[in-house]
């Protein structure tokens, strides 16, 4: 029987994130544990007339290329990568598999270095992006194993999943369309500013954010959603920050990790647990040491950690930072195959200014201000 929830999710996404249209070359790529959902894409977007193409990969690939792989494979990039990162008009990725740890026997140099072979593909679609040429959108399928790193069953997960989108409501396009003007005025106010300040635990981090743009993270690429982010001024961020949560990398957890920033490049970086990948991450190119991103998450329908940044990154009362590439659209310059976020929590005291003005505090936005300043 076909889920409900699944054919308003693969509606929304088709219709309203990516807003397809007849013609449009769409990739749709997941796992084989994430079919219901490619079924319901796929179905949508035949729909509206568009061209879908399923590409699905096998559970366990990605760790035999980077466990047995040669320097020369793991650089290697597909010319139908290529193809479809240069010709395709959209992209959705499914979040979902059998195994979160697949790759966490992997040494971790070695998924760096994948990683740098895969910038070429980046790179194009960055700048495709940039231009208006190409749009994304990544979404997660429930299944066991993310359930499990969630500490939920599949049932609570699932519902946990379609809550966060709102997929539980009568019209969850007419939801998203509500939040994105009401994170429109954050944009518009801090499109203006030229200063940020973020006060937490252990955390006191400045930054210019002069002449950036914010964005407003509205259901459009991520799904669910739920932020507004810039990228800093690459020179600018000063100070130290300590990250509340565990990171995740390639199923990889690293803990209690503090970094401290001078002219806007790490000079020191600690971790409780897992700073060989911290660093090895770090060191991967010249610009995984710079901030690419800052970013206030505002789903408060998100409230518990799953191990999961789709979901994690967008918890209301939360801020996370990315460390290595930028994105163009707020017009930031750093570049780097690295793009990985870490999560801070600002519901116990903290506070961000803007031009050393109060607008958040406690993991709440003071609308007051933000109106006023607007």
């Amino acid at each position: 029987m076909r889920d409900i929830r699944l054919q308003k999710l693969a509606h929304l996404i088709i219709n309203y994130s990516l807003a397809i249209k007849k013609g449009e070359y769409l990739q749709i790529a997941g796992s084989v544990s994430t079919e219901p959902l490619l079924k319901e894409l796929y179905r949508e977007a035949i729909k509206v007339g568009a061209y879908p193409e399923i590409t699905t990969y096998l559970e366990g690939i990605s760790e035999v290329l980077l466990k047995e792989g040669s320097d020369d494979q793991l650089q290697f990039v597909s010319p139908l990568n290529r193809t479809i990162a240069e010709k395709y008009d959209a992209t959705i990725h499914l979040l979902g598999g059998v195994n979160t740890k697949e790759l966490a026997g992997v040494d971790p140099q070695r998924i760096v270095a994948r990683r740098r072979g895969l910038k070429e593909i980046v790179d194009i679609r960055n700048k495709r992006e940039a231009n208006g040429e190409y749009r994304w959108c990544l979404t997660q399928f429930p299944t066991h194993s993310d359930a499990q790193e969630g500490n939920m069953s599949l049932e609570e997960y699932e519902d946990f999943v379609f809550k966060a989108g709102l997929i539980d409501k009568d019209d969850p396009t007419a939801e998203w369309k509500r939040i994105s003007e009401e994170q429109e005025k954050v944009v518009k106010y801090l499109d203006k500013k030229k200063t940020l300040r973020i006060v937490s635990k252990d955390t006191d981090l400045r930054m210019s954010i002069e002449d950036r743009k914010w964005i407003n993270c509205d259901g459009k690429v991520n799904f669910p959603d739920g932020e507004v982010f810039t990228g800093p001024v690459e020179d600018s961020v000063e100070g130290h920050i300590r990250f509340s949560f565990p990171g995740i990398y390639a199923g990889k957890e690293i803990e209690d990790i503090r970094l401290t920033f001078e002219k806007g490049k790490v000079v020191k970086a600690e971790a409780a647990k897992g700073e060989d990948l911290l660093l090895a991450l770090l060191d991967t190119d010249e610009g995984s040491r710079t901030l690419g991103e800052i970013a206030i998450g505002t789903n408060y329908g998100i409230q518990q950690f799953t191990r999961n940044m789709l979901f994690d990154e967008k918890i209301g009362g939360t801020v996370h930072a990315a460390v290595g590439a930028a994105y163009p659209s707020t017009g930031a310059k750093n570049e780097s195959t690295v793009h990985w976020d870490m999560l801070c929590d600002m519901r116990d005291g903290g506070k961000i200014y803007a031009d050393d003005e109060l607008f958040y505090e406690n993991g709440k936005f003071l609308f007051d201000v933000i109106e006023k300043g607007i």
